[in-house]
């Protein structure tokens, strides 16, 4: 009989508005629902009663090693500050297995770049430069693969 085993968090892709990008660190993945708590003036029970309110969505980020000449982000940023909103990217993040086949997937809609931030600098560091991007979006949603 096989045996089955949870799956590894360090094998995943990024599908980036169309093309494919390559990350270290994908962190924010969170689904809330706010409560809603609500008690009226004549109710017997002295207790409040809680119902499902809106949706909270986190931001996203995303973590990889800076290239030379690549400023995507930058450029992201800059056109969604001068109120480009065409520049909104739908952003998947898969978990993939060891055959490289999806075993799960989130799509964040409508994303828009909230926070950039510049790799730490040192000068007896022995490590790549990491960047990191903020997304804010409209709803995560976890789709069957």
């Amino acid at each position: 009989m096989a045996q089955e085993y949870p799956i590894p968090r360090f094998h995943f892709q990024v599908d980036w508005g169309g093309a494919k990008l390559s990350f270290t660190e994908v962190t924010g993945l969170v689904m809330e629902r706010e409560k809603i708590e609500y008690r009226h003036s004549d109710s017997k029970d002295f207790n409040k009663i809680a119902m499902p309110g809106m949706v909270k969505n986190s931001n996203i980020t995303l973590k990889r090693g800076k290239f030379e000449n690549d400023f995507d982000f930058n450029t992201w940023l800059e056109d969604v500050a001068n109120e480009r909103v065409e520049n909104r990217r739908d952003v998947t993040i898969r978990l993939l297995n060891e055959k490289h086949s999806p075993v799960a997937a989130w799509t964040a809609a409508r994303c828009f770049p909230v926070k950039i931030t510049a790799p730490d600098l040192k000068s007896d560091a022995n490590e790549v430069a990491i960047e990191s991007i903020e997304l804010a979006h409209e709803g995560l949603k976890l789709m069957k693969v």
